[in-house]
C-alpha cells in the first residue's frame, strides 16, 4: 500500500531543499528592490491578502503567479524571484499571498485568489496592462489554484507546475491535519473532478519528483487531451520539486519557453 504521507511530501524527498529556498529568498529580495512601490498590495482584510506587481510593457498582457506550500505553509515573498522569466517577456508579472491553512479552508483560500485576479486588474489599468489577456500560474499547491482560476473571464490561459489536480490523496495523509478536507471540497475542488474550462493548459512537473505528483500531472493533462482541450504536458528532466522553478525564472528556461508558446 502507497505510504501517502511520504509520497507527497516534497521537503524530506528533496534534501536540499532549505538551501534552496534561501536562494529563492536572496534573489527574490534583490528583485523586489527594484520595485518597492508595488510590493504588498491589499486586495483584502487579512494580513496574507496582498499581490506583488512588477509592471511589464504597455499594452501587453499579465502573468499571475500563486506559491505553493500546500496551502499551509510558504509566503509570496519567496517567489518574486520567478517574476524575472515572464518579465524577459514584457508581461506584466503579479504574485500572490493567501490566507493559510487551517486559518482559512480551502473553499476560503480559493476565493481569496479569485479577488486578487479582480484586484490585480484594476490595479494593472494604470500601467496599461491588457487586463483581458491574463496567464496565471501556480506551482504545486498554486498549481491547483491556478487551474481553479481557469474559469475567470480574464483568463486565458494558464501554466500549472508540479501541481495538484486531486484531492482525495490529499486528504487521507498528513497534509489533512491543517486542510481538514470536506466531501464537498474533494468533490467540487479537484480539478480531476469538475469539468475542464476549455482554455489552452501548459501542466509541467520535474522527472526527479515524487512519483505521485507526476502522476497527477500526466493524468490530467491526459484527461484533458481526450476532451480535445489544448494541453502540452512536460516532463522536464532532471528537476525535482524546487529546481524547476529555476526554468520559469531563467528567460532562456523550460518553463519560460513554454509560457511564451502560451502568448502566441
Amino acid at each position: 500500500m502507497l505510504d501517502l504521507d511520504k509520497a507527497y511530501n516534497n521537503t524530506q524527498a528533496v534534501t536540499e531543499s532549505a538551501e534552496l529556498l534561501k536562494g529563492f529568498d536572496v534573489r527574490s529580495d534583490t528583485l523586489a528592490s527594484r520595485f518597492s512601490g508595488t510590493m504588498d498590495i491589499s486586495y483584502g482584510k487579512g494580513a496574507r491578502e496582498k499581490f506583488d506587481y512588477f509592471p511589464g510593457n504597455p499594452g501587453a498582457g499579465i502573468f499571475v503567479f500563486i506559491h505553493g506550500g500546500y496551502w499551509q505553509i510558504r509566503h509570496k515573498n519567496t517567489f518574486r524571484f520567478l517574476a524575472k522569466g515572464p518579465l524577459s517577456l514584457g508581461l506584466h508579472v503579479a504574485s500572490v499571498g493567501y490566507t493559510l491553512a487551517p486559518e482559512a479552508n480551502l473553499s476560503e483560500i480559493v476565493q481569496e485568489v479569485r479577488s486578487a485576479i479582480r484586484r490585480i486588474c484594476e490595479f494593472a489599468k494604470d500601467f496599461l496592462a491588457d487586463t483581458e489577456k491574463v496567464i496565471v500560474s501556480g506551482w504545486s499547491a498554486g498549481g491547483h489554484l491556478a487551474t481553479m482560476m481557469l474559469d475567470e473571464p480574464s483568463v486565458t490561459s494558464a501554466l500549472a507546475i508540479s501541481g495538484i489536480y486531486d484531492l482525495e490523496p490529499i486528504s487521507k495523509c498528513y497534509l489533512n491535519q491543517a486542510l481538514n478536507l470536506s466531501p464537498n471540497e474533494i468533490l467540487n475542488l479537484s480539478p480531476m473532478r469538475i469539468s475542464n474550462v476549455p482554455k489552452p493548459m501548459v501542466i509541467a512537473v520535474g522527472s526527479e519528483e515524487l512519483s505521485e505528483l507526476r502522476r497527477q500531472s500526466l493524468e490530467f493533462a491526459t484527461r484533458r487531451a481526450k476532451e480535445k482541450i489544448p494541453v502540452t504536458f512536460g516532463l522536464l528532466e532532471g528537476c525535482n520539486h524546487f529546481t524547476i522553478l529555476q526554468e520559469l525564472e531563467n528567460p532562456k528556461g523550460v518553463l519560460c519557453r513554454m509560457l511564451a508558446s502560451l502568448l502566441k
